[in-house]
């Protein structure tokens, strides 16, 4: 802590010390982060939506979807465990820097393993591998915001950083229907882009690392003290209820879009000499358009008018209600005009909520960590949404009563928002 000092009037006046809450601002830090959330949104739609799915009908057609629910349930575990552990790790000197490279590079090769195997448990295991690394790399690029950008930007950054999302998932569904019949070729271009991303956001980004002494997630004190720690984010009401929302709105969203490709396959009447993968590159820029557009006026309007909630409520109430239109037209049309507007409401609750969640954090000191107990909330969900999506597909006949399963749920996450107070 600094002393007091009589000031020599003759001296000149010094700068004035930045507030804890003012980190010093980074040139290009914004741009960065945007390519670094952008690749690694890549992997997850080209990957998780395309590829894996692709990879899977390949191995066992007539067990594709409870199989693509198993791999991607039991993967889901492994998101869940490394996101927050990798995030308080990273917390520890405040470094970003070594865990975002080290998870890309790890990433990389464990996507070339994936595109090199033939059998259900081999692709169960590398996606497994792939979730865990990406994770890593996911938990240090998700702290840098609250790091390095003044609340008073959250809203702004998290829209321009959020842009991730439809830049990545388009590009990622395009690259990946373009390898589709050339699984090994693909995946490795996912690993390229993941690793580039990150050689550029550690070579021109540096860290800030921490002087004081670390946070307590990762102090020497009793595994069970540690645990308590890492979970105490979810002891702050609003932090929790925040938390319940993202689980709940992730989850409607995951169980539909997660099969997304089987959809169209199997419930949507598609034109003539229009495939599956081929109509999933048509839609993602539909729906990812609508989200940049949403991602930004989002994000924008919601630091002009400092309101934050209402944003986020609307947004999960529009897509759980759109979830009713593949139902009502199960047709081409009724795909596009659905797309669209779930892009709009997703971006939108995604860029808002997430300047929310960095303005109900606990402690500044444990940014990484508790945005790791959020990431739960984003990961935990993909854990359920395979088993419940296979589940309601196979047990209630079709995917009629996936659409109407995945609204309600988005429906009750607009619901969580309401409870939080000190966040307007």
């Amino acid at each position: 802590m600094a002393t007091h000092e009589v000031a020599d009037p003759s001296a000149p006046t010094p700068a004035p010390t930045p507030a804890p809450t003012d980190p010093p601002r980074q040139r290009g830090l914004l741009p960065l982060l945007l390519v670094a959330n952008s690749a690694m949104m890549a992997v997850y739609m080209g990957v998780g939506s395309v590829l894996l799915p692709t990879q899977v009908a390949a191995i066992d057609p007539a067990n594709k979807v409870a199989l693509l629910g198993l791999i991607g349930g039991i993967s889901a575990i492994f998101a869940t465990a490394f996101n927050p552990i990798a995030g308080a790790l990273s917390d520890r000197k405040g470094r970003r820097n070594p865990w975002v490279l080290g998870g890309a590079l790890t990433a990389l090769g464990c996507l070339a393993f994936l595109g090199s195997v033939h059998t259900a448990l081999l692709v169960g295991i590398g996606w497994c591998l792939v979730q865990a690394t990406m994770n890593v790399y996911q938990a240090a690029v998700t702290a840098i915001v609250p790091d390095r950008v003044p609340a008073a930007r959250r809203g702004t950054a998290s829209a321009l950083v959020g842009l991730g999302l439809p830049i990545g998932g388009t590009v990622g569904v395009l690259v990946a229907s373009q390898t589709a019949t050339h699984l090994r070729t693909g995946y490795l271009v996912f690993g390229a882009i993941v690793a580039a991303a990150a050689l550029l956001l550690t070579t021109f980004c540096r860290d800030l690392p921490r002087t004081e002494p670390a946070p307590t997630s990762v102090s020497k004190v009793s595994k069970k003290a540690q645990l308590s720690a890492f979970l105490s984010a979810l002891g702050h009401h609003d932090f929790r209820w925040a938390f319940i929302g993202r689980a709940l709105m992730v989850l409607g969203y995951f169980s539909v879009v997660g099969y997304q490709l089987y959809i169209l396959g199997d419930h949507i009447e598609l034109p003539a000499g229009l495939t599956p993968p081929a109509a999933m590159a048509l839609l993602t820029p539909v729906s990812m358009v609508a989200m940049a557009v949403s991602t930004l006026l989002g994000g924008l309007l919601s630091d002009r008018w400092d309101r934050r909630k209402v944003f986020v409520g609307v947004s999960a109430a529009l897509a759980g209600l759109v979830m009713v239109v593949p139902v009502v037209s199960p047709t081409w049309t009724g795909m596009l005009v659905f797309s669209a507007l779930n892009g709009l409401a997703f971006g939108c609750f995604m860029a808002v909520d997430t300047a929310l969640v960095t303005l109900v954090l606990p402690r500044a000191e444990d940014a990484a960590r508790d945005m790791g107990v959020l990431n739960i909330a984003n990961a935990g969900p993909q854990i359920i949404a395979p088993f419940v999506a296979s589940a309601v597909v196979t047990g209630l006949g079709g995917y009629t009563p996936l659409f109407l399963v995945g609204g309600a749920l988005s429906l009750l996450g607009a619901l969580a928002i309401l409870p939080i107070r000190s966040v307007r």
